[in-house]
């Protein structure tokens, strides 16, 4: 028995025109595939799950979208997907879905995945260290305590600092910063303490 959430025909019948028919296709398409999947809202956007997220779509002003959770294990590196968040690319009329055959194909694949509990590839994103400003590390030697205080932080919160005084754009208002950084830091306090819970 197909189980649909209210929720989502609810979603489906405020986008647009175009959208709309896209949408359903695409949700009756998973169900026909994968009779077991739950409807869920995630993010706002419908989503469906089978033994963990398996996939979900999304309407925009101009087009729709629908990807894969473990995107990169059941789609691979598809060019049409580069285009827009998803697997199959900008979908602006029924003519940009998949075939039948091939949704199934990689549907199967996704929940295959899912059955065997392989886990998602996420790629880690790592900042640009940002260098320290001579005249910061200037202050910061003249004041132990802030030195040890900046010192202990984690990165996270060195990084709030360096960002902070690094986008000052004029050399009075980096003067400015760097004094008010040394004595917060000499108070203990991080950047933006002022919005830390106590």
């Amino acid at each position: 028995m197909v189980k649909k959430d209210p929720r989502i025909d609810a979603y489906i019948a405020r986008q647009r025109d175009f959208a709309r028919p896209i949408l359903a296709r695409l949700r009756a398409l998973v169900h026909t595939t994968c009779p077991e999947v739950t409807e869920t809202l995630k993010w706002r956007s419908p989503s469906f799950e089978y033994h963990g997220i398996l996939c979900g779509m999304a309407a925009f002003q101009e087009h729709a979208v629908f990807g894969f959770w473990k995107h990169e294990l059941v789609v691979g590196d598809d060019r049409k997907a580069q285009e827009a968040m998803g697997s199959f690319g900008r979908l602006r009329s029924l003519d940009d879905l998949p075939t039948k055959a091939e949704f199934a194909r990689l549907m199967k694949k996704a929940m295959q995945l899912n059955e065997m509990g392989i886990k998602a590839v996420r790629q880690k994103t790592t900042k640009k260290p940002i260098p320290m400003h001579p005249e910061f590390k200037k202050a910061l030697a003249a004041n132990r305590k802030a030195k040890t205080t900046f010192d202990a932080f984690p990165p996270s919160a060195q990084r709030d600092y360096l960002e902070w005084i690094a986008d000052a754009k004029a050399a009075a208002t980096r003067s400015r910063r760097i004094e008010t950084s040394v004595e917060w830091l000499a108070e203990g306090k991080r950047r933006n303490w002022k919005y830390e819970k106590c």
